[in-house]
């Protein structure tokens, strides 16, 4: 007798997360200097093979289901690797990423090229300005290429990026961000954390 997976919804995709430690609810001192009562490491999620698979799986059958059709998926580093390749794979398309040049530009290395005229999904982990997705829109814009559609397993704008193409996230999340000398957090004593800092599980 098989077991049928569950189906994939936000609610599931949330449970992974928390359980990863790769959503955290707290206080959390940014890498900006803001403060948050939210820190997301998808890294700690896309490690396991079985949680990412099904995950870009999901994300791929939106994509489709909407009429799109990628020539190519391109995910910018670091975040967008692991998020690109998966997509990639269950989309049948070959995946590269961008990386950032020594003067901080995003940019094409490794041999990879666009074609004019491909059509592209952007893949990222989160989007959490919408900054780097337009990064690498322009870039591929530049290189006569199409951008589609970002595809991301988190929206940490809570549905508000500023993009000018589609959005297809599995999870939106709204984040507060305080100024340091500004923060209720801090008002009430809750101990502040520098992601990374404490590896044990000690978040609420």
């Amino acid at each position: 007798m098989t077991t049928s997976q569950p189906t994939f919804t936000p609610e599931l995709l949330e449970q992974q997360l928390l359980r990863e430690d790769a959503l955290l609810r707290g206080h959390f001192r940014l890498s900006s200097g803001l403060h948050s009562d939210t820190y997301v490491q998808c890294a700690r999620f896309l490690r396991l093979p079985e949680l990412a698979a099904p995950a870009a799986a999901e994300l791929a059958r939106q994509i489709t289901a909407a009429g799109l059709a990628p020539d190519l998926v391109v995910g910018p580093a670091m975040g967008g690797v692991v998020m690109g390749y998966e997509l990639a794979r269950q989309l049948g398309v070959p995946g590269i990423f961008t990386e950032r040049d020594e003067n901080g530009q995003m940019s094409l290395r490794r041999g990879f090229t666009i074609e004019p005229g491909q059509q592209i999904i952007i893949a990222e982990d989160v989007v959490t300005t919408g900054k780097s997705t337009n990064e690498v829109a322009r870039l591929l814009t530049e290189l006569g290429a199409k951008v589609l559609a970002v595809a991301s397993l988190i929206d940490r704008t809570g549905g508000n990026a500023a993009l000018n193409f589609p959005n297809f996230a599995l999870l939106p999340v709204t984040a507060a961000t305080y100024a340091p000398d500004d923060c209720p957090l801090c008002r009430a004593s809750v101990p502040v954390v520098k992601p990374g800092s404490r590896p044990e599980k000690a978040f609420s």
